[in-house]
Protein backbone atom coordinates (compact mmCIF):
# COMPACT_ATOMS: atom_id res chain seq x y z
CA UNK A 1 0.00 0.00 0.00
CA UNK A 2 1.37 3.43 -0.80
CA UNK A 3 2.02 5.62 2.38
CA UNK A 4 -0.10 8.84 2.29
CA UNK A 5 1.23 12.48 3.69
CA UNK A 6 -1.51 14.77 5.49
CA UNK A 7 0.06 18.24 4.55
CA UNK A 8 -2.05 20.50 7.17
CA UNK A 9 -0.95 24.38 5.82
CA UNK A 10 -1.21 28.05 6.13
CA UNK A 11 0.08 30.36 3.51
CA UNK A 12 0.94 32.98 5.48
CA UNK A 13 4.12 30.59 6.98
CA UNK A 14 7.21 31.05 5.42
CA UNK A 15 8.34 27.59 6.62
CA UNK A 16 5.27 26.71 5.28
CA UNK A 17 6.17 27.42 1.77
CA UNK A 18 9.94 26.21 2.43
CA UNK A 19 8.09 22.48 3.52
CA UNK A 20 5.95 22.98 0.12
CA UNK A 21 8.56 23.25 -2.12
CA UNK A 22 10.74 20.35 -0.38
CA UNK A 23 7.66 17.92 0.19
CA UNK A 24 7.41 16.43 -3.77
CA UNK A 25 11.12 15.40 -3.80
CA UNK A 26 10.77 13.54 -0.22
CA UNK A 27 7.47 11.76 -1.69
CA UNK A 28 9.29 11.25 -5.20
CA UNK A 29 11.74 9.43 -3.42
CA UNK A 30 9.87 7.25 -1.08
CA UNK A 31 6.89 6.64 -4.58
CA UNK A 32 4.29 8.11 -1.74
CA UNK A 33 1.41 11.12 -2.13
CA UNK A 34 0.05 13.55 -0.54
CA UNK A 35 -3.11 14.98 0.42
CA UNK A 36 -2.93 19.11 1.03
CA UNK A 37 -5.60 19.93 3.89
CA UNK A 38 -5.89 23.74 4.15
CA UNK A 39 -6.03 25.41 7.43
CA UNK A 40 -6.06 29.06 9.31
CA UNK A 41 -3.18 28.92 11.44
CA UNK A 42 -3.93 31.63 13.23
CA UNK A 43 -6.95 29.93 14.77
CA UNK A 44 -4.62 27.01 15.89
CA UNK A 45 -2.18 29.43 17.76
CA UNK A 46 -5.35 30.95 19.34
CA UNK A 47 -6.55 27.82 20.47
CA UNK A 48 -3.13 25.52 21.51
CA UNK A 49 -0.46 27.77 20.55
CA UNK A 50 -0.55 31.28 21.65
CA UNK A 51 3.18 31.62 22.56
CA UNK A 52 4.04 32.66 19.18
CA UNK A 53 2.09 35.63 19.69
CA UNK A 54 3.51 36.82 22.59
CA UNK A 55 7.24 35.49 21.07
CA UNK A 56 6.87 38.50 18.37
CA UNK A 57 5.85 40.83 20.75
CA UNK A 58 9.68 40.55 22.15
CA UNK A 59 11.72 43.00 20.47
CA UNK A 60 14.87 41.27 22.21
CA UNK A 61 13.87 37.60 21.27
CA UNK A 62 17.36 36.11 20.38
CA UNK A 63 15.89 32.82 19.70
CA UNK A 64 13.21 34.82 16.80
CA UNK A 65 15.73 37.19 15.26
CA UNK A 66 18.23 34.12 14.21
CA UNK A 67 15.47 32.26 13.05
CA UNK A 68 14.87 35.24 10.17
CA UNK A 69 18.97 34.22 9.28
CA UNK A 70 18.17 30.54 9.74
CA UNK A 71 14.90 30.95 7.46
CA UNK A 72 17.41 32.57 4.74
CA UNK A 73 19.84 29.74 4.72
CA UNK A 74 16.75 27.18 4.17
CA UNK A 75 15.74 29.21 1.54
CA UNK A 76 19.10 29.30 -0.44
CA UNK A 77 19.33 25.29 0.13
CA UNK A 78 16.09 24.70 -1.16
CA UNK A 79 16.78 27.12 -4.20
CA UNK A 80 13.30 28.77 -3.08
CA UNK A 81 12.85 32.74 -3.17
CA UNK A 82 12.22 34.39 0.03
CA UNK A 83 12.12 38.22 -0.14
CA UNK A 84 10.38 38.16 3.52
CA UNK A 85 9.38 39.86 5.98
CA UNK A 86 7.42 42.90 3.85
CA UNK A 87 4.91 45.14 4.82
CA UNK A 88 2.32 42.74 5.11
CA UNK A 89 3.61 40.30 7.46
CA UNK A 90 2.37 38.91 10.07
CA UNK A 91 -0.26 38.51 6.98
CA UNK A 92 -4.30 37.46 7.65
CA UNK A 93 -4.69 34.59 5.69
CA UNK A 94 -8.21 33.75 6.24
CA UNK A 95 -9.35 34.92 2.39
CA UNK A 96 -6.18 32.94 0.60
CA UNK A 97 -7.33 29.66 2.82
CA UNK A 98 -10.83 29.78 1.82
CA UNK A 99 -9.31 30.04 -1.40
CA UNK A 100 -7.68 27.61 -0.93
CA UNK A 101 -10.60 25.02 0.69
CA UNK A 102 -12.58 25.77 -2.53
CA UNK A 103 -10.08 24.08 -4.26
CA UNK A 104 -9.07 21.04 -1.72
CA UNK A 105 -11.03 18.97 -3.53
CA UNK A 106 -9.22 19.39 -7.10
CA UNK A 107 -5.85 18.31 -5.30
CA UNK A 108 -3.74 19.13 -9.00
CA UNK A 109 -5.23 22.82 -8.63
CA UNK A 110 -5.09 23.70 -5.64
CA UNK A 111 -1.18 22.93 -5.50
CA UNK A 112 -1.19 24.62 -8.57
CA UNK A 113 -2.77 27.89 -6.53
CA UNK A 114 -1.00 27.42 -3.46
CA UNK A 115 2.48 27.51 -5.65
CA UNK A 116 1.41 30.76 -6.54
CA UNK A 117 0.70 32.25 -3.88
CA UNK A 118 3.46 31.17 -2.15
CA UNK A 119 5.46 32.77 -4.76
CA UNK A 120 3.31 36.02 -4.49
CA UNK A 121 3.71 36.50 -1.24
CA UNK A 122 7.17 35.44 -0.37
CA UNK A 123 9.04 36.49 -3.68
CA UNK A 124 6.71 39.59 -4.81
CA UNK A 125 6.11 40.78 -1.66
CA UNK A 126 2.21 41.08 -2.26
CA UNK A 127 -0.45 41.33 -0.03
CA UNK A 128 -2.00 37.86 0.50
CA UNK A 129 -5.21 39.78 2.22
CA UNK A 130 -6.04 40.78 -0.72
CA UNK A 131 -9.26 38.95 -2.91
CA UNK A 132 -7.72 40.62 -6.13
CA UNK A 133 -4.40 39.75 -5.69
CA UNK A 134 -5.15 36.51 -5.20
CA UNK A 135 -7.74 35.79 -7.64
CA UNK A 136 -5.13 37.30 -10.04
CA UNK A 137 -2.90 34.41 -8.99
CA UNK A 138 -5.41 32.03 -9.95
CA UNK A 139 -5.42 33.77 -12.59
CA UNK A 140 -2.09 33.29 -13.96
CA UNK A 141 -2.38 29.35 -12.76
CA UNK A 142 -5.14 28.90 -15.11
CA UNK A 143 -7.85 29.30 -12.91
CA UNK A 144 -11.25 31.26 -12.69
CA UNK A 145 -9.98 33.93 -10.16
CA UNK A 146 -13.59 35.55 -10.53
CA UNK A 147 -15.21 31.94 -10.03
CA UNK A 148 -13.44 31.13 -7.01
CA UNK A 149 -13.36 34.13 -5.37
CA UNK A 150 -17.33 33.82 -5.19
CA UNK A 151 -16.68 29.88 -3.97
CA UNK A 152 -14.31 31.58 -1.07
CA UNK A 153 -16.74 33.14 0.15
CA UNK A 154 -19.66 30.43 0.44
CA UNK A 155 -20.83 29.24 3.71
CA UNK A 156 -19.65 25.43 2.84
CA UNK A 157 -16.48 26.51 2.07
CA UNK A 158 -15.89 29.13 5.32
CA UNK A 159 -17.42 25.93 7.18
CA UNK A 160 -14.62 23.71 5.44
CA UNK A 161 -11.60 25.97 6.72
CA UNK A 162 -13.16 25.83 10.09
CA UNK A 163 -13.73 21.95 10.39
CA UNK A 164 -9.95 21.40 8.74
CA UNK A 165 -8.45 23.78 11.48
CA UNK A 166 -10.61 22.08 14.61
CA UNK A 167 -8.79 19.16 13.21
CA UNK A 168 -5.75 19.31 13.06
CA UNK A 169 -5.76 20.87 16.82
CA UNK A 170 -7.61 17.87 17.71
CA UNK A 171 -4.78 15.50 16.33
CA UNK A 172 -2.51 17.27 18.02
CA UNK A 173 -1.12 20.06 15.89
CA UNK A 174 -0.05 22.89 17.24
CA UNK A 175 0.72 25.30 13.56
CA UNK A 176 2.02 24.75 10.14
CA UNK A 177 2.93 23.05 8.48
CA UNK A 178 1.61 20.06 10.44
CA UNK A 179 2.11 16.38 8.68
CA UNK A 180 0.70 12.83 9.43
CA UNK A 181 2.19 10.06 7.99
CA UNK A 182 -0.42 7.46 7.44
CA UNK A 183 -2.91 8.81 9.66
CA UNK A 184 -1.58 9.58 13.21
CA UNK A 185 2.54 9.57 12.97
CA UNK A 186 2.63 13.74 12.97
CA UNK A 187 5.52 15.59 12.52
CA UNK A 188 5.86 19.45 12.17
CA UNK A 189 7.90 21.96 9.79
CA UNK A 190 10.28 22.25 6.93
CA UNK A 191 13.38 21.03 9.23
CA UNK A 192 11.44 17.74 10.10
CA UNK A 193 11.00 16.51 6.31
CA UNK A 194 14.18 13.64 7.31
CA UNK A 195 12.15 11.97 9.76
CA UNK A 196 8.72 12.09 7.48
CA UNK A 197 10.80 10.33 4.35
CA UNK A 198 12.52 8.09 6.78
CA UNK A 199 8.79 7.05 8.25
CA UNK A 200 7.51 6.21 4.79
CA UNK A 201 10.73 4.29 4.66
CA UNK A 202 9.95 2.27 7.07
CA UNK A 203 5.97 1.83 6.28
CA UNK A 204 6.89 1.12 2.35
CA UNK A 205 7.46 -2.35 1.13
Amino acid sequence: MTARVEFFFDLSSPWTCLAFHNLPGVLESAGATAMYRPILVGGVFNAVNPAVYAAREQADNRRLQHSWKVLKDWARLAGVPMNFPSEWHPAKSIAAMRFCCALEDDQEALVRFARGAFASYFDRQENLDDPAVLAAVADAEGLDGAALAAAAGSDPVKARLRTNTDEVIARGGYGSPTMFVDGDDMYFGNDQLPLVEAALARTLP
